[in-house]
């Protein structure tokens, strides 16, 4: 390393007591405000690399100790500049995995997580199903806690123990002295499979994983009231957890079947009832099917078709508590054939109705004008 009038804490801006967590951070501090690739200052690439020297210098404490009394730091120490230990070169996506993280504006290498994952099913229930509540059981296919080895992987008589090539980190980091000073990284551990742990004596059963896979059935509680769509969320029925890990959850998306003449939107029910045209002139109740129980609907003389009539409450429940309404379309029905005394009477509404010959039409026809609007 050259001699230099530079001061190498005075570059990264701490005190000469600095500890080394201190002049560690200083320098992420620093390399990310000058680095090339975030800084276009005309000297960003001078300085971005007396950072790297004077990090390579301070950081480590026997060329920490010389620089402080001699004010510059062997040059044999450091290797010279340009050499490549490894064998490798870094490139510019390397220089980022030690100041950034792993990746440009990303996350690095991270180790897996031993955490089971969570696993999705569907289940489909009716309409009534769905408005009452219901249990449903699913078979569900997933990783399990191994009963032979109680999850740990190991043999009778076996045992775990960290992985030397991560130090039980599940982690291997490589070190190289680049033009830019000493560059780490990290990847998972291939001796291990990123766990940190290794097995002297597998269990037979799960191979080491700690895990088999097993079919089981799972009862899911469907609440009343659920709509088409919603994902219940069953705690610990997903994958199991590596080795003791925390186990996933079983998402549950429920699907509710269309029904056979109830139509549903949000908590209302919709359903068509039909009425001949002395009930729509007079009005009256009727009794209409519901979902379990028969709804009795009033509604007043005068309505035509496409008229609703809505009763409160007896829609679908809802899960916060209450109901939806039950909402009725009616549909004015005219007789397709009458009796001679059927027709005798009509014509008489007719004719009262101010609907006589010479109007347009018979009677019958003005009434029914009338009906249908």
């Amino acid at each position: 390393m050259s001699v230099t009038p530079v001061d190498y804490y005075e570059l990264l801006g701490v005190g000469r007591d600095a500890s080394g967590d201190d002049i560690k951070k200083a320098f992420r501090r620093k390399a990310r405000e000058t680095h090339p690739d975030v800084n276009d200052g005309h000297e960003a690439e001078e300085t971005f690399k007396r950072i790297n020297e004077a990090y390579e210098v301070l950081s480590d404490p026997e060329k920490r100790a010389r620089y402080d009394q001699y004010g510059t730091a062997d040059p044999r120490a450091a290797g010279g500049y340009g050499a490549d230990v490894g064998g490798d070169f870094f490139g510019m996506d390397d220089i980022f995995s030690v100041f950034f993280g792993g990746m440009r504006g990303g996350a690095g290498p991270a180790r897996p997580s031993p955490d089971g994952r969570d696993m999705r099913v569907q289940v489909a229930v009716t309409l009534e199903d769905a408005a009452k509540g219901v249990e449903k059981d699913v078979s569900v296919t997933h990783p399990v806690t191994c009963t032979r080895c109680d999850g740990s992987g190991a043999a009778p008589g076996g045992s775990a123990h960290p992985c030397v090539a991560c130090a039980g980190t599940g982690q291997r980091r490589t070190q190289r002295r680049t033009i830019l000073g000493v560059m780490e990284t990290a990847s998972p551990c291939d001796r291990c499979g990123a766990t940190g742990v290794l097995i002297d004596d597998p269990c037979q059963e799960c191979g080491g994983d700690g895990r088999v896979s097993e079919t089981e059935s799972v009862t899911i509680e469907v609440p009343a009231g659920i709509a088409d769509g919603l994902t219940l969320r069953v705690p610990g029925k997903g994958e199991a957890g590596v080795r003791g890990a925390r186990a996933g959850d079983l998402l549950v998306t429920v699907r509710v079947l269309p029904h056979e003449y109830l139509h549903r939107e949000g908590d209302d029910l919709h359903a068509m009832a039909a009425v001949n045209i002395a009930q729509a002139a007079l009005g009256g109740e009727m009794v209409v099917p519901g979902l379990g129980d028969d709804v009795t609907v009033a509604f007043s003389g005068g309505v035509h078709t496409g008229d609703t009539v809505r009763v409160r409450g007896r829609g679908m429940p809802r899960m916060s508590g209450g109901a939806g309404d039950f909402i009725v379309h009616l549909d004015v029905l005219a007789p397709k054939k009458l009796s001679k005394r059927q027709k005798e009477l009509l014509e008489e509404l007719g004719e009262s109705l101010g609907t006589g010959k010479g109007h347009g039409g018979t009677p019958l026809s003005k009434l029914k004008d009338w009906l249908v609007g």
